[in-house]
């Protein structure tokens, strides 16, 4: 109650800022449907043009841009999506992504964006994970993550722990009570319903923290959990440095401004259906090749059921080189893969994002209502500047060393493996200390 108290009264902001800027990320993935309809759709005709007419159209309209990736048209009506570095991009990690009309080949805009996220939502995504900061921001975010399951199920301990009258206090907030009592109630009740989906967002959030995410990539490999990936290279090229989007080029002798590789490309048109012949059909995007490099077509449909199969493509005559099918990977890929995609509010598509609103909404809540509590508790209340106390301490000296020992090693294991939890955790401890023996000292 000590702990649940310090972490409710200090670390409570910043769950509060990571709650709301995450329930307007949420709520971006659909706005984004409204907001970009014009570059997103496209009036549904009879027949569609070459992909590489759609790329050249693109290079067209963008003439500074080097095509990387190209996205072709999910649906009927949707547009292709022809991906490209840019001059006019200048932020790492974004891209300049041209929209294509697929039945036409004309285009219909170009907007700067983050893997799929358009403007609206990448500025979103940017403003949860670190407050338009850069990597310093990413601080703040990992702590709210470090904090949330040690609040949530520890408020969740105390809440089952109360004595009540009857069940339906334990599921409902009670009726009739009011003040501090009413408060809590409310606190208790809707914590209760939501401490599962807090856990599920504090655990993959720290996925791609930065200190716990790291700690946690590397037991995930050693463990055999991490992601595969199709290989690409071409039987016989020599090795290169670049990377899978080094040195692209466009087929067919299209504009480019990288050194083309030597030898023959059938053309992504070809490319696309070989992909599409081995069962990589679903929302694929087709990444250009490299130098020594063939291309590689993947499945982006993070739904539920998911598609995310891949295949390796040999330029020179079309074949399937690799295949990589997302029923392969090893479980831990698996849920971890899931667990991110709910996170983001991919997995079940408008109910996920519509949860994930949800328990934001819940988050400020509980954060909100926490605060009530403790002003009600205040011991002087005719006081303005008086405040509520934690319980008193030494509460620990009443367990068995049996058990005091072994929860100690498990907490410092947990803060040493969670960084930021730790290191707060151990603030507050000092805190702790320093505010009892204040008190001892005016007592005294």
């Amino acid at each position: 109650m000590r702990m649940h108290f310090y972490a409710g009264l200090l670390i409570a902001p910043v769950l509060l800022l990571a709650a709301v800027t995450g329930t307007l990320y949420a709520l971006a993935l659909p706005a984004e449907q409204l907001v970009y309809r014009h570059e997103l759709t496209a009036p549904v005709r009879d027949s569609v043009t070459p992909l590489v007419a759609q790329v050249k159209a693109a290079e067209a309209a963008e003439p500074d841009g080097v095509v990387t990736a190209v996205w072709p048209a999910p649906e009927a009506g949707a547009t292709t999506r022809v991906i490209m570095t840019s001059p006019k991009v200048t932020e790492e990690g974004h891209d300049l992504t041209v929209f294509v009309d697929p039945y036409t080949a004309h285009v219909r805009g170009a907007l700067e964006t983050s893997g799929d996220a358009l403007p609206l939502r990448a500025w979103l995504s940017a403003f949860h994970s670190n407050l338009q900061l850069g990597e310093p921001g990413r601080i703040y975010s990992e702590l709210a993550a470090s904090w949330m399951w040690v609040v949530g199920l520890g408020g969740l301990a105390l809440w089952l722990g109360r004595r009540r009258a009857s069940r339906k206090a334990l599921l409902l907030p009670e009726r009739g009570s009011a003040g501090r009592r009413r408060t809590l109630s409310w606190h208790g009740t809707v914590g209760l319903w939501s401490v599962a989906g807090l856990v599920v967002l504090s655990a993959t959030g720290l996925t791609w923290s930065t200190y716990a995410g790291e700690n946690i990539g590397q037991l995930q490999d050693r463990l055999g959990g991490a992601t595969p990936s199709v290989a690409a290279a071409v039987p016989g090229a020599p090795e290169t440095g670049g990377g899978e989007h080094a040195g692209h080029h466009m087929p067919g002798g299209a504009k480019m401004d990288m050194p083309m590789p030597a030898g023959k490309d059938v053309g992504i048109d070809r490319v696309a259906e070989a992909a599409r012949a081995a069962g990589v059909d679903t929302q694929i995007q087709i990444s250009l090749p490299a130098e020594g490099k063939g291309y590689v077509v993947k499945e982006r449909d993070r739904e539920f059921p998911t598609h995310l199969d891949s295949v390796s493509v040999d330029p020179a005559d079309g074949t399937v080189m690799d295949t990589l099918r997302f029923a392969d990977y090893p479980l831990l890929a698996k849920l971890t893969r899931w667990g991110i995609d709910v996170h983001m509010g991919y997995l079940f598509g408008l109910v996920n994002q519509l949860a994930l609103a949800a328990l934001g909404t819940a988050v400020v809540l509980l954060t909100l209502w926490g605060y009530r509590m403790w002003w009600l508790r205040r011991p002087t209340k005719d006081r303005l500047l008086s405040a509520g106390r934690a319980v008193p301490p030494g509460a620990w000296r009443k367990v068995p060393p049996a058990v005091l020992l072994p929860l100690a090693a498990l907490t410092a294991l947990v803060g040493w493996f969670v960084p930021l939890l730790g290191i707060s955790l151990l603030a507050f401890l000092v805190l702790d200390v320093a505010v009892a023996r204040v008190r001892a000292a005016r007592t005294a």
